[in-house]
């Protein structure tokens, strides 16, 4: 996934480059809602877009078939690719107004593309049932709100969490961190790992952690307009990035050099191959990672103190309807379909992030592999153990996370100090925030 942080400049000026208008919409009167119905006889040609790996292409495919079987007379066209390659393909089809009917979307572009007026609001959709929200929590689905617009569908809650290997542990003679574990004792683990010829990780993903950690400490990453930074001393950032040098200087995680070379994909994280304590991550990637590994894991929350403060539900992933889309009702009775029907959900299996329907996660429940249960017990004790949301990030986030990276590795590399980091990266991400708003 990093290395669709170095497309963002050239996506941000396609984005901004992208006709705002539709097409009328002819719709007719929504048919009843939850799974598989069969409406007009007209021929009807969808384009939907997801990002994943072969797993998810796989499965998805079967999804649409199988939707395509119950409404004869629709024809969907796929198009999906790898995490980075998606939004290089989106940003020409968006300057071009041609974007696929349903893209999937994440929640770091949905203020980029539901700001520019490229994204259809959903709400009608969801009052007149032809998208059927009645099992879903209020505040799911509100989080894919934007300016008081529903952009997006939500298609599955994640949470932060560890992948951990009970093996690695056994053999350095650690035991298995408890759930209210702390950042010290993380550096301690990574000692007595680094003692066996062990890391810890591979990395922490620097936007995601550094934010995680933020809100651990009563600081947000940006404020809740959007127009600047959230936090106003410098403290988090130094603290964070010190503790983070000092494990990268100690040997605790891969080095940058080794990093650049990896895919992020599950068969090259150091944790599948027997040389890690764990994958720091978001919990739907729990399955293929164990998968990969070919061995017993365990998904734990990452390090505290007042980590109930730093989790936080968020949406894996969701589809969205362009404005450009000249079929929206019938693209919304495929997201009804997607998030509704229990035959494509036993396909789906929480792949993309735990199933925002109440009646789905029950259907489920029976069918699940012991690690896909590990996902939706995980999810159900974040729950109760995690604190709101933050608002989507802004527009203009993606440059932001691009120059949290570049300066994290600057300083990995000493090429600056933490304090000089913090003080730049207060400066270009304000700048770079304030140049992007309304």
């Amino acid at each position: 996934m990093k290395k669709a942080l170095t497309t963002i400049l050239s996506l941000s000026l396609l984005l901004t480059a992208a006709g705002c208008g539709s097409a009328k919409d002819n719709t007719k009167q929504p048919e009843a809602t939850g799974g598989a119905k069969t409406g007009s006889n007209e021929p009807v040609t969808l384009r939907i877009a997801w990002w994943g790996g072969q797993a998810r292409h796989d499965y998805t495919l079967k999804v649409i078939d199988m939707y395509q079987k119950a409404h004869p007379n629709v024809k969907i066209e796929a198009e999906y690719a790898a995490f980075d390659d998606y939004w290089k393909k989106l940003a020409p089809q968006a300057a071009a107004n041609s974007l696929p009917d349903v893209i999937q979307m994440d929640m770091s572009y949905i203020s980029q593309f539901g700001g520019r007026g490229q994204l259809e609001d959903l709400r009608p959709y969801t009052k007149n049932g032809v998208i059927d929200v009645s099992s879903v929590n209020p505040n799911t689905l509100a989080s894919g709100e934007v300016g008081g617009n529903l952009y997006q569908i939500t298609l599955g809650v994640n949470a932060l969490g560890v992948t951990a290997d009970p093996e690695v542990l056994k053999k350095a003679g650690a035991s298995m961190p408890s759930k209210d574990w702390t950042w010290d004792d993380l550096d301690a683990l990574g000692a007595k790992l680094k003692a066996n010829g062990k890391l810890l990780a591979d990395y922490l993903r620097y936007e995601v952690f550094f934010n995680y950690y933020l809100r651990t400490v009563d600081q947000k990453l940006y404020n809740a307009e959007g127009t600047a930074l959230g936090y106003n001393d410098d403290k988090p950032f130094i603290d964070y990035f010190k503790r983070y040098q000092k494990m990268y200087d100690a040997g605790y995680l891969l080095s940058l050099d080794k990093l650049a070379q990896k895919k992020l994909t599950p068969e090259d994280d150091e944790m599948v191959l027997g040389n890690s304590f764990g994958s720091f991550q978001w919990s739907n990637q729990y399955v293929a990672w164990t998968a990969a590994a070919k061995r017993p894991t365990e998904l734990i929350p990452p390090p505290g103190p007042n980590s109930k403060k730093g989790l936080f539900l968020k949406p894996s992933m969701g589809f969205s309807i362009t404005k450009n889309s000249k079929q929206k009702e019938e693209a919304a009775k495929f997201i009804n379909f997607f998030v509704n029907d229990i035959e494509a959900n036993k396909l789906i299996k929480g792949e993309r992030g735990v199933p925002i329907s109440s009646k789905m996660k029950d259907a489920l429940k029976p069918t699940l592999s012991p690690e896909d249960a590990k996902v939706f017990d995980y999810i159900a004790w974040a729950e109760a153990n995690s604190s709101p949301i933050d608002p989507p990030n802004p527009i203009g986030s993606t440059e932001v996370e691009k120059l949290l990276k570049d300066l994290s590795e600057q300083i990995l590399y000493k090429k600056i100090s933490v304090e000089d980091a913090a003080a730049k990266f207060r400066k270009d991400a304000n700048a770079i925030l304030a140049k992007n708003r309304k």
